[in-house]
């Protein structure tokens, strides 16, 4: 990395009412490269940061007039990428903690040191220059290979990438099927947010986490009195969704009753509170979603076809990340940088190997489980770069699992164990340690029996 403030000059806004000390703050960050403008006054800071740009803004905290959280607020309002730090005396670090809270960068206490200001104003323009590297980079993935987050260049994700934008801008319903952890609400959102309905309510509601009962007040809303508990009317899912997009998540839980309501709903748009027997008219765009064969709850009487035939006008499949390992790097990549920038750590990314050994696992809970174990990785790796050793052990020992249809009946025990071990070895990118920790035997075992099997 380079040295603080060689090659992350920025544009800084420096807001202090001592005059003397703005100017001893501005001529120390002028000297390591930095343009910086001066104002001595919280309101003059409201004003320079509605008609200029800035990278960094280094504020005093306590002001007359427009204070330093003030200041705070709206260099964050006119470019959220803005970063701020905040100058504070020893009485103030609370309040300077909890604008950390709120989007500040860092705080820095009197009486200033001219050498730690010059190195939190490098730090803080380098990480700004992260985050739009990473804005850049999040895009160009998208316009390659995703759809409102959704990312993948495996023929079966860009079918559901495709089918995505065309269905996008329409008002049709969709069933949206899957896996738990592969992304339905995703896809969910990313459809309502390419819609014309994007400007409304996006409103998501599990059916499977509600009794009947209460399932029915969430989407319909209630009456004061209709029920042991109902002591005021009450808006339903559906009337907030009015104008916007309503997310059934696990529809195929609802029960038989609740199906026939809806059915009515999608019919007639109309909904009827409980307790009440006045229709209320609403226009809602549905969307569910599903992880199981609902064609099959069809036959066993367990969910109404007419129903079924109402919410997958449009059927978007979503594959499990097994059928799909081909983007685990591109997810992979994608969710590093994310986290990295969410939690504030230094990671610049993964390496091959420890791809290979993401890439060869079955991941069970799809996308999910990924995220967290990246974010597991992300916040304990000691190093800048993810590692091998940074996988979470849970992980590893499924690596090893004899899924290869090689390993056959009748094999024998050692050509078994030989074929083991070079399928290990392939997956952890041929890390010998690794791949004693994965099959579960110390290191000098697994040296001999490379050696016994000829497989160095």
């Amino acid at each position: 990395m380079a040295e603080p403030g060689a090659t992350d000059r920025g544009r800084v806004l420096v807001v202090e009412d001592d005059r003397a000390q703005a100017e001893a703050m501005a001529e120390a960050l002028r000297r390591a490269g930095h343009t910086c403008t001066v104002v001595t006054d919280g309101r003059q800071a409201l004003e320079r940061l509605a008609t200029d740009a800035f990278d960094l803004v280094v504020t005093d905290l306590v002001m007359e007039g427009a204070d330093g959280m003030e200041v705070l607020r709206r260099a964050k309002q006119e470019d959220a990428q803005t970063e701020v730090i905040l100058v504070t005396g020893h009485g103030t670090i609370e309040t300077a903690v909890q604008a950390i809270r709120q989007g500040a960068y860092d705080y820095i206490t009197k009486p200033l040191n001219v050498g730690d200001l010059r190195n939190r104003a490098a730090k803080a323009l380098e990480h700004r220059r992260l985050l739009r590297r990473t804005e850049q980079l999040s895009q160009q993935l998208q316009e390659r290979f995703g759809f409102e987050g959704i990312i993948g260049h495996s023929p079966a994700m860009q079918r559901v990438i495709q089918t995505c934008r065309q269905v996008a801008p329409t008002d049709a319903t969709i069933l949206i099927e899957g896996e738990s952890g592969t992304g339905k609400e995703l896809v969910a959102k990313a459809l309502h947010n390419n819609s014309l309905r994007k400007d409304k309510n996006f409103v998501a509601l599990n059916c499977a986490a509600l009794s009947e009962g209460i399932l029915e007040s969430e989407l319909f809303g209630h009456e004061k009195g209709a029920f042991t508990g109902a002591v005021a009317r009450r808006r339903g899912r559906f009337e907030h969704a009015d104008g916007g997009t309503l997310f059934l998540d696990e529809v195929g839980d609802m029960p038989a009753s609740t199906q026939i309501k809806l059915l009515r709903v999608l019919e007639d748009g109309e909904i009827v509170r409980v307790g009440s027997n006045e229709p209320i008219q609403v226009d809602v765009r549905l969307l569910s979603a599903t992880n199981q064969d609902l064609d099959e709850l069809v036959k066993r009487g367990k969910f109404r076809e007419d129903l079924y035939f109402r919410l997958r006008v449009v059927r978007v499949t979503l594959p499990p990340l097994r059928e799909r390992h081909e983007d685990i790097p591109l997810l992979t990549e994608h969710y590093v940088r994310q986290l990295a920038d969410e939690h504030r750590r230094p990671i610049s990314g993964i390496t091959p190997e420890a791809q290979r050994v993401l890439a060869g696992y079955d991941w069970p809970g799809n996308i999910r489980e990924l995220i967290n174990t990246l974010e597991t990785m992300v916040l304990l790796a000691p190093g800048e770069t993810l590692q091998v050793e940074d996988i979470p052990p849970e992980i590893q020992p499924c690596l090893s699992a004899p899924t290869d249809a090689a390993l056959t009946p009748g094999m024998s025990l050692e050509d078994a164990e030989r074929l083991l071990i070079v399928r290990t070895l392939e997956r952890t990118g041929g890390n010998r340690q690794q791949t004693a920790k994965v099959l579960g035997i110390g290191e000098r075992t697994l040296y001999r029996k490379i050696k016994d099997y000829g497989l160095a």
